[in-house]
């Protein structure tokens, strides 16, 4: 457990930040050599040398230059040097180490992710001597009796999971201001491309953490946002699919009709290389039942790096634009490059229903019915000594004030408890936002102009973090994929004054194949994405 760390003196941050941009990678260099990038800042190639990717560190395996054990350790070691500057993880495994004993112990059926070390967000049960609190006191006595269903995928697949990320607590649900990145439990996650920035919410930690190279990958959640914007902010890939394609058996609900879990990594492939070992039925998630048909087991067999000739991609210039204009810049540059691959760009291309879906009192409905029912349903059922609904958790937050409310307010939390709407009233308000996002909205934008994907900013560059107001929010992409239900993918686009922009390809539903395609053949065009430097101190912008 951590409490809430005292500011670190600058000094402190600059040796941190020096140590980290110097640490030696496992085994030689095994591609090209640094090539300068943004602002006249040393750049790295997406996952090389200084970022091997998933194959890259497979291939070591393979030929007895690198272990379960060791590349784990390598990880626990950065993660120890690095975190008390980010508070990106709430919680370690103590038993990483072990666990990657026994993988290096197997001489067969070795799976997909033999021995990488992962992070789960802090929503996902795992049943072994770690926490599952949604970054609340509230939930330490929280004991899952099996794994979630994706935690069992990875572990199946030969994954390490080294720990837990910090995130917002309760997904962003406590309260009704942003407080990206804060928990009781982890404290305050902080951006690793400038320290003083928000992490963007809710998987705060996760995107940091795979910035920072303190795991291969992790794995997010997301109801509207809460992917692709920490990997916007954090300059990583996140992937957020269709509801339906990965199970959420075993993770704390938010919004069922919405809910995603997904991969971050920091390049498409290894993203891809994820989602193929995440998707398929889950007996615990009824929604699932609708992607039959739609799981592929390999998704890097639809990567190719000239994906974008013929393509056919949208621009929404309404309410996705003009929000801020460095996020508009970086993405005109990124269409510009879009075009120079070979797709056909039509623009604009708006989503009709853009500015009602933004402001829908049909979507407040929708969260207040499904949270409420979700969340005491979750607690009412999971075993341990915690609260056992939304009426208790709020009860022991204001008991425990000084720890819980230190910062924010639960004012999300007292809303989903004091509203009430009927079962009528929720369907009614579901159909109309199904409507309006799907076959008005994004549906109808992709059949009118025969688009294979749309493309804008995923959002503004990171804020500046602010506990006591609660950071500030200056758009975004994410609410027509969050209520159709529907796949994005948040690609690393550019650099604003060195904070990170990314770049949202957004589809119809079960359309991960061709999103994958078209963010890799985008990523490799671009080669946008580097390490972060940990900058202390805000200069200027």
């Amino acid at each position: 457990m951590r409490t809430p760390a005292s500011p670190t003196p600058r000094r402190t941050v600059l040796a941190l930040g020096t140590a980290a941009a110097a640490t030696p990678w496992l085994g030689p260099a095994t591609a090209r050599a640094r090539t300068g990038g943004p602002e006249g800042s040393a750049g790295t190639a997406p996952g090389e040398p200084d970022e091997p990717g998933i194959d890259e560190l497979r291939r070591r395996m393979a030929d007895g230059r690198l272990d379960a054990e060791r590349l784990t350790r390598h990880y626990l070691e950065r993660l120890e040097r690095l975190d008390p500057l980010l508070h990106s993880v709430i919680e370690v495994n103590p038993d990483a180490l072990r666990e990657a004993r026994r993988l290096d112990a197997r001489r067969r059926a070795r799976g997909p992710l033999h021995g990488m070390p992962v992070l789960l967000k802090d929503l996902v049960e795992t049943a072994d001597r770690m926490h599952t609190t949604a970054g609340s006191f509230a939930l330490e006595g929280l004991r899952p009796a099996a794994d979630a269903t994706v935690a069992a995928r990875l572990r199946e697949a030969g994954a390490v999971i080294l720990g837990k990320t910090n995130l917002s607590e309760w997904a962003g649900g406590m309260s009704l201001t942003h407080h990206a990145g804060w928990s009781a439990r982890g404290g305050q996650t902080r951006n690793p491309y400038k320290l003083d920035r928000s992490p963007n919410e809710s998987s705060s930690g996760t995107g940091v953490a795979v910035a920072a190279g303190l795991c291969v990958a992790g794995i997010g959640t997301e109801t509207n946002g809460s992917i692709i914007d920490p990997a916007s902010a954090n300059c990583v890939v996140g992937v957020k699919p269709t509801v339906g394609l990965v199970g959420r058996g075993g993770v704390i609900p938010g919004v069922p009709s919405q809910d995603s879990v997904g991969p971050m990594a920091r390049t498409v492939r290894d993203a891809a290389i994820m989602l193929g070992v995440l998707v398929g039925l889950d007996d615990r998630d009824p929604a699932t039942r609708a992607g039959r048909g739609h799981h592929h087991r390999d998704y890097t067999r639809f990567l190719d790096a000239d994906g974008l000739r013929g393509a056919r991609i949208g621009v929404p210039r309404s309410v996705y634009f003009g929000y801020d204009h460095h996020a508009d810049e970086i993405a005109e540059r990124a269409i510009a490059m879009l075009r120079k691959g070979g797709a056909t760009i039509v623009d604009p291309a708006d989503i009709p229903t853009a500015e009602r879906l933004e402001d829908l009192p049909s979507s407040v409905v929708v969260q207040v019915y499904e949270i409420k029912r979700a969340l005491n349903a979750y607690l009412a059922a999971a075993p341990g000594d915690h609260p056992r609904s939304l009426r208790e958790l709020i009860e022991f937050n204001r008991a425990h004030a000084d720890r819980e409310l230190r910062y924010v307010r639960q004012d999300g939390l007292e809303t989903v408890e004091k509203l009430e709407f009927s079962a009528r009233e929720y369907r009614e308000a579901l159909a109309l936002n199904h409507r309006l996002s799907r076959a008005e909205g994004i549906d109808a934008v992709l059949r009118e102009h025969r688009l294979d994907a749309l493309v804008m900013p995923t959002c503004g560059p990171p804020a500046k973090i602010d506990l006591v107001r609660g950071d500030a929010h200056g758009g975004g992409s994410s609410t027509p994929a969050a209520l159709a239900g529907y796949p994005a993918i948040s690609v690393p686009a550019g650099f604003a004054f060195g904070l990170p922009v990314g770049l949202t390809f957004m589809g119809t539903a079960w359309s991960e194949p061709t999103l994958l395609r078209l963010a890799y053949a985008y990523e490799r065009a671009s080669r946008v994405r580097r390490p972060p430097a940990y900058r202390a101190a805000d200069v200027g912008f």
